[in-house]
């Protein structure tokens, strides 16, 4: 039994010990790869590498993970190498497959000003069409354009398409401009003619942005030139108001209004910023004279560049108005002069003395001159310049001779007409201390333009009143529109009577067509959807470049005098010509002056107004209407056009109207024939 139990329990104890040692290893090996994968891991983190993970299997160390590119691979393998022998090393790394090479990033920038056109980024294959080129090419007119565009063979983004065809609108609507072009965005820098003219382009364009395209427009309007610098600053009954205001930087308009407010003025007073102030203390001293003119109560004050007009209201106590022109001129800065008056009340009845003149301008355009006028020549004078003014057929004269009258009364009656010129009916009243117009307007601006002449004309220390109403001019009567063609016909009657003329060398529209500018604002406003292109030509006389110039300004200026009269502009479009085109020859002074001229150019695709068939209560149009709403000229051909033969630049007067200029006129012709 003993034998057989020593049997026995001999191989069980080795059996033993065997397992002990097997465990024994066992444990120990997984020390030693706990061990060598905890310091290979802290390798691997010390040099920045943590997509790696380590694994031991034994003897062999496996390195697994998905690395950036083979230089990471390689740096992996390196940090694991200096823990376990690389030849105990198993690479199991990935290499990431490379991120996808990204499509160029289109855009292009358009800059136009008046030496042409430059083009300038990189654009789709399927972009640089020979229709592009051409559109360029329409846009720049004569002007070259500079194309340094490249292009790439990939498909164009979403949204490509539209954000360039926007571009291209902004860049004809606007003569000095850059325009930033992506897919996404569109970024429009650009200088504008006026005030009014930045509004108009900021809100055409913005209307005509495709959805969803990212639009920046920085349009900026330069300060219009005002002269004579003038401010008129009243103090009534009726309350206080401005007749004009102008001031020369933002900081003295705020110090003006807050004058005026603070004197009676509405809250919604304003000023118009402008170049020619006589003196950077504008601010300053016109905030001053509102302020005496508040303490006297009632009355006027006009500035006339350095000129200080300060009128108390009849009946204003002597020693209150000494004390307060005194303190006035001793506030006024050095460069300005201040002439006080205390008037003797005023008579307005146009019917009471005979030391006057009167001028009425009836709605219909029809001129009636009563009252006295100093001798032959003088009448003669007036009523010439009235027929340039208003149309020859339009004026009738009953002017009696009274040489008694006081000396610059000539002066006072053409300045009476001049400014009955600025209004659409009205009255002038003249007499020997005072100046009175009133009537209606349908022009915002008019009150200070009349202002502006009688301050002008007048001279220092003179009295005038104006007692101007705005009325928004509303559409002509009658449901049914015209098509565009009889617009533009009704636009050429209009024009020949009487023909849209500027002042000398500028591209200010004279006074004299104001009427003709009202009654095209009328036609205008009956046919909302008429497309037309105002083009500005001049003769051949001068630079090329100069007169490109003046024949835009010119065109510009139309659309923002309708504009001004509440006209939609939307459809219209300004552009100059230059001398392109003569009508007649240049080697003629009749020549140049046909050739010296603004056109109403029917655009091609112009169709009948759309309200005309939905007013017709569904009936149908005349079978020849309808041939002529179909067959239509091309796009930017002239269906018909309107030659508006403006006065010479130089200042002379049309043949027909020559035997009417006054003799400062003709002198004027004299001193710069040949000026466009």
């Amino acid at each position: 039994m003993r034998r057989l139990l020593h049997k026995l329990i001999v191989p069980g104890v080795f059996a033993l010990a065997a397992l002990v040692c097997i465990g024994a290893a066992l444990l120990a090996v997984e020390r030693i790869e706990s061990q060598a994968t905890e310091a290979t891991r802290e390798a691997l983190h010390a040099r920045g590498i943590d997509w790696a993970s380590p694994r031991t299997d034994g003897m062999l160390m496996h390195l697994s993970g998905t690395a950036p590119d083979e230089a990471a691979r390689f740096h992996a393998l390196a940090a694991a190498g200096s823990v376990v022998d690389s030849t105990h090393l198993i690479d199991e790394i990935e290499i990431a497959a490379p991120n996808p090479v990204d499509g160029p990033r289109f855009s292009v920038e358009l800059l136009r000003n008046d030496t042409g056109i430059s083009v300038i980024g990189l654009i789709p294959q399927s972009s640089r069409t020979e229709a592009l080129a051409d559109e360029l090419s329409r846009i720049a007119g004569r002007l070259p354009v500079t194309d340094m565009m490249d292009v790439a063979d990939d498909p164009a983004p979403q949204g490509w398409d539209g954000a360039l065809g926007f571009g291209l609108t902004a860049l004809e609507r606007l003569k000095r401009s850059k325009v930033s072009i992506t897919a996404e965005r569109v970024a429009v820098t650009a200088i504008s003619n006026s005030t009014e003219d930045k509004a108009r382009l900021e809100g055409e364009l913005r209307a005509a942005a495709p959805k969803g395209l990212d639009l920046v427009l920085e349009i900026s309007a330069p300060r219009p030139i005002i002269a004579p610098f003038t401010l008129r600053f009243l103090m009534t009954e009726a309350g206080a108001r401005f007749d004009a205001c102008a001031a020369d930087t933002e900081g003295a308009a705020a110090l003006i209004v807050a004058a005026a407010r603070e004197a009676g003025a509405p809250g919604d007073t304003t000023c118009t910023l402008g170049l020619g102030a006589p003196s950077a203390e504008w601010g300053p001293a016109a905030a001053s004279g509102i302020e005496a003119l508040a303490q006297l109560g009632a009355g006027s004050l006009t500035f006339s560049d350095a000129d200080v007009t300060l009128v108390a209201a009849a009946g204003t106590e002597p020693a209150l108005f000494d004390k307060v022109s005194a303190a006035l001129k001793a506030d006024l800065p050095e460069a300005f002069k201040l002439h006080a008056v205390l008037p003797a009340p005023v008579d307005t009845d146009a019917t009471a003395g005979p030391a006057e003149f009167i001028a009425t301008l009836s709605p219909e355009g029809l001129v009636q001159l009563r009252g006295r006028a100093t001798d032959e020549m003088v009448r003669d004078a007036t009523e010439s310049y009235a027929r340039s003014r208003f149309g020859s057929a339009r004026v009738h004269s009953a002017l009696r001779l009274d040489p008694a009258l006081p000396e610059g009364w000539p002066v006072r009656m053409l300045a009476g007409l001049e400014a009955l010129a600025q209004l659409r009916n009205g009255s002038a009243i003249v007499q020997p201390d005072f100046v009175q117009i009133s009537g209606l307007t349908e022009d915002e601006t008019a009150r200070a333009r009349v202002a502006q002449i009688l301050s002008d004309r007048l001279g220092n220390a003179q009295n005038f009143d104006i007692d101007i109403t705005y009325r928004a001019p509303v559409a002509p009567p009658g449901s049914v529109h015209p098509d565009p063609a009889a617009c533009v016909a009704q636009i050429d009657a209009a024009l020949d009577e009487r023909k849209i003329t500027f002042d000398p060398g500028s591209a200010t529209i004279d006074g004299a067509s104001l009427r003709v500018v009202d009654e095209i604002a009328d036609i205008l406003r009956g046919c909302p959807r008429a497309k037309m292109e105002i083009a500005g030509y001049t003769d051949s006389q001068g630079r090329d470049e100069m007169n490109l110039r003046l024949s835009q300004a010119r065109a510009d200026a139309v659309v923002d005098a309708l504009m001004a009269r509440r006209v939609l502009v939307g459809n219209l479009t300004a552009k100059g010509y230059g001398e392109e085109d003569p009508v007649a020859t240049n080697d003629t002074e009749e020549g140049r002056e046909a050739n010296r001229r603004i056109e109403f150019h029917l655009i091609g695709d112009s169709a009948p107004d759309e309200a005309a068939a939905e007013d017709a209560e569904g009936t149908e149009a005349p079978e020849a209407e309808v041939d002529g709403a179909t067959e239509q000229a091309p796009p930017d051909a002239d269906v018909t056009e309107e030659a508006v033969t403006e006065d010479d630049e130089s200042g002379e007067a049309a043949p027909a109207a020559a035997e009417d200029e006054t003799p400062a006129e003709a002198g004027a012709e004299d001193r710069t024939d040949g000026q466009d």
